[in-house]
């Protein structure tokens, strides 16, 4: 296994408490990160995250937030700089498909509650965590987006809208922080084996080259690597996980 140097490295990852934030938030610390995690669903998964983390003698704390909510975020950002002293990484990993639907079956409320989490929710967090990058002159941003972003996917508008919005948002801020030290790539995972994809039918393998659905690591391994030193001139990047699928 390739392991990369983030020794004493402060990361926060939201929606850290299961599926790919899980991975995500295990694999920093593996790595020698400190992390902090966000949730807004089971706070025991949060602890049972954390607590697994301090088994590898790193630290973590576990915050409550509501991602779409400026303040919340920004009591987030105020609590990881008191609990841990900095921050190098930001892992905007908190998401939400919202329903299923053709999208003009959907009404303002549905488009609000998946916009306002994917989207905004991202946002919410990079302009807390600007500052502190800009002051420190290096940051990583590390967002996930999907390949619903890249290509758009029937039934789920609204969800792919947030998610091709992320991917816009990535490369703009990339470009604005880049001379400042600061890279922003995002991950776009294909079909991951997570409670968001609990209802995909199998047949859907069989679209996949590889005819298999990923696994949480798979993101989680490249994301380590995007959090590393190892990838200091690479910015801007849009990076699928998805067995072939959006080629």
């Amino acid at each position: 296994m390739i392991m990369f140097n983030l020794n004493n490295k402060v990361a926060i990852v939201t929606g850290g408490s299961r599926g790919i934030g899980k991975a995500i938030s295990l694999k920093l610390a593996q790595n020698g990160a400190h992390v902090a995690i966000t949730y807004l669903g089971s706070e025991k998964k949060a602890m049972n995250v954390c607590n697994e983390i301090k088994k590898l003698n790193r630290k973590c704390k576990a915050f409550c937030c509501n991602v779409a909510d400026f303040d919340d975020t920004k009591k987030v950002i105020d609590g990881v700089i008191k609990e841990f002293g900095t921050i190098d990484i930001l892992i905007n990993n908190a998401g939400i498909t919202g329903k299923v639907s053709l999208a003009f079956l959907l009404n303002s409320d549905d488009f609000d509650a998946v916009i306002n989490t994917n989207l905004k929710g991202t946002f919410n967090m990079c302009r807390h965590v600007y500052p502190i990058f800009v002051k420190n002159h290096t940051g990583k941003i590390i967002n996930i987006a999907s390949v619903a972003g890249i290509s758009g996917m029937a039934g789920q508008a609204i969800y792919s809208a947030s998610k091709a919005g992320i991917i816009a948002f990535s490369q703009s801020i990339a470009k604005e922080l880049a001379s400042r030290g600061i890279t922003c790539n995002a991950i776009a995972p294909g079909f991951i084996e997570t409670d968001m994809t609990a209802n995909v039918k199998d047949s859907t393998k069989d679209s996949i080259p590889v005819k298999k659905f990923g696994s949480p690591e798979d993101v989680a391994n490249l994301a380590v690597f995007l959090a590393s030193s190892d990838s200091d001139y690479i910015t801007g990047e849009i990076i699928k996980v998805d067995g072939g699928l959006n080629i």
